[in-house]
């Protein structure tokens, strides 16, 4: 009969701690993140850091970005937000505003000043988002208690994740400041404890500025990487050449002083010690009614893996040092939360391409694709057909928008018009798709490329006509060095989705195809509120499925 009532007791136990909800939720977005990182880099990772997360969370091995451009800023909103650009209006991280006849930088906002430094880097706002976050329903759902703070070195990164209601999002002005500041869309001034780290920081930052940036690891045992040495890799201002050691102390003055730090794994670091200390003073987790949110974005991998390639000595020796600095902040949420008492999920805002220089070196297909060609092709072909040079207004982000005042003077068809350059389009070298913006709305498109152009085509801001490039084909303003990321194809949309901490199940590995819309849902029902407006509801179930002992 005691064995009886034990077994019910730890069974009332078990459904309890499963339907309680965290104090604190965790979302860590790493910029720029690769699957296959935690695949090429886990004999060095050990059993500290990203293997922690896999042997102790649940891992989704097939996580994809649903939609094309795959972009930092497009990349934060819709794990948050568990939409797509067609719903939640971030369609780039800068694009070309067809009411304005401009280009517009997604989070600036000459409506607010910066505060914590004289710079004009805190004039930023989430306006342009027009869905809501899990952060933003998690304030709502508790009559707008419980703290919400987003932090990285972009703006974008810190202030799209947490949506409207934020009670502050911090990012780093470098330059002569070296401070993390806000701007007063959130607040007048930065907290007391804020401008007291800021001062100490100063001294740290310093210090990772006083000397080179060298590997952590023997050099030699750098082996899931090309050599150091490749004319295809990018190089600091003032810097002959890619290679360790990265000369930090001689190299700070011609770029950009203490943004120097946004390309090495230092700013990483330091993203990490201020979330720390933004856990401690604001005290997150310690609400006993109600839950907390914090948003962070690293940065620096982004940086380094646009200069080097995923392929080179700099990145392996990234992840390295991120995985030590992710080990660290893991163990100071257990000590300082309780493991039991916050979930954390780990993903990035999309992947990246391999150097094209590199893969062409190798006999594999690369190239440059130049827009001002693609420009100039298209101007000489309506010239001759309809004697005009006005009728494109803009080629950027690989969409073309179209003058509408010169069509109206021309009393041109804009289909006919739209079909027309299609076909030039798409018997141009390097393009590999082209779709007008009347057939995206017209058609349901059910495969790749296509449907992740269409879910990527929000049909207030987007071009008239949308193409893509074939694989690994990339701007030509990187044909000196280094690569980038945007396509829809599965080296940019192949990232990791790990969820860890609460009550997730340990050890599971899943292989089937997942997005990462799915996330935002996900979350929300772990916090058991309503998901986001726009959000997809398709949850990841196995995180809630523990095996049974």
């Amino acid at each position: 009969m005691k064995k009886l009532l034990s077994l019910l007791l730890v069974c009332n136990i078990c459904i309890l701690n499963a339907q309680k909800k965290p104090k604190l939720v965790v979302g860590i977005v790493v910029d720029q993140m690769r699957y296959d990182y935690l695949l090429r880099f886990n004999d060095k990772f050990g059993s500290k850091g990203f293997n922690k997360l896999i042997e102790n969370g649940t891992t989704y091995e097939n996580g994809h970005y649903n939609y094309i451009p795959t972009y930092t800023a497009v990349g934060h909103t819709s794990v948050y937000t568990g939409t797509t650009p067609k719903n939640h209006g971030i369609v780039g991280n800068n694009w070309y505003d067809k009411f304005e006849q401009k280009s517009i930088y997604v989070v600036d906002d000459a409506n607010y000043k910066t505060v914590g430094s004289e710079s004009k880097e805190g004039q930023k706002s989430p306006y342009r988002l027009i869905a809501s976050t899990i952060a933003d329903q998690l304030k709502v759902a508790q009559d707008f208690k419980g703290k919400s703070i987003g932090i990285a070195i972009k703006d974008r990164s810190a202030i799209l994740p947490v949506g409207h209601t934020a009670d502050v999002a911090y990012w780093f002005d470098g330059a002569n400041n070296g401070k993390w500041i806000t701007s007063s869309y959130y607040t007048d001034k930065l907290p007391n404890w804020v401008n007291l780290y800021n001062t100490e920081n100063k001294l740290k930052l310093d210090e990772y500025l006083a000397s080179p940036w060298v590997t952590s690891k023997k050099i030699e045992d750098y082996t899931e990487c090309t050599t150091d040495h490749n004319y295809f890799e990018g190089t600091f201002h003032n810097e002959d050449k890619p290679i360790f050691p990265h000369n930090l102390p001689s190299l700070k003055e011609k770029n950009g002083n203490y943004s120097l730090l946004k390309s090495t794994p230092f700013g990483n670091t330091m993203t990490l010690d201020f979330a720390k200390q933004i856990i401690k003073n604001e005290e997150l987790g310690k609400d006993k009614t109600n839950s907390d949110f914090l948003a962070v974005s690293l940065s620096s991998t982004d940086y380094i893996g646009h200069k080097y390639g995923p392929a080179s000595v700099e990145i392996e020796d990234t992840y390295i040092r991120l995985n030590k600095d992710l080990d660290d902040f893991i163990s100071y949420l257990n000590s300082k939360v309780g493991n039991e008492n916050y979930v954390l999920f780990l993903t990035a805002d999309h992947a990246v391409v391999q150097v094209p220089h590199y893969l062409i070196d190798h006999k594999a297909p690369g190239g440059y694709f130049s827009n001002r060609e693609l420009q100039k092709k298209l101007i000489d072909f309506t010239f001759k057909k309809y004697k005009s040079t006005k009728l494109i207004e803009n080629i950027s982000n690989n969409q073309i928008f179209l003058n509408r005042k010169e069509i109206g003077l021309l009393t041109l068809n804009i289909e006919t018009l739209e079909n027309e350059l299609i076909e030039v389009l798409i018997n141009y070298k390097d393009i590999h798709k082209a779709v007008s913006a009347h057939t995206l709305q017209r058609t349901e498109f059910t495969r790749a490329p296509l449907s992740l152009v269409q879910e990527g085509y929000n049909q207030k801001l987007s071009g008239d006509i949308i193409f893509t490039l074939e694989p690994t084909i990339i701007s030509n303003g990187y044909v000196k060095g280094g690569t980038t990321h945007g396509t829809g194809y599965n080296y940019d949309t192949h990232v990791p989705i790990i969820f860890y901490g609460g009550n997730i199940a340990k050890g599971k590995a899943i292989k089937k195809p997942v997005s990462i819309t799915q996330i935002a849902p996900t979350i929300s029902n772990i916090l058991k509120i309503q998901e986001p407006n726009m959000s997809s509801l398709d949850i990841l179930i196995e995180v809630f499925e523990k095996d049974k002992e």
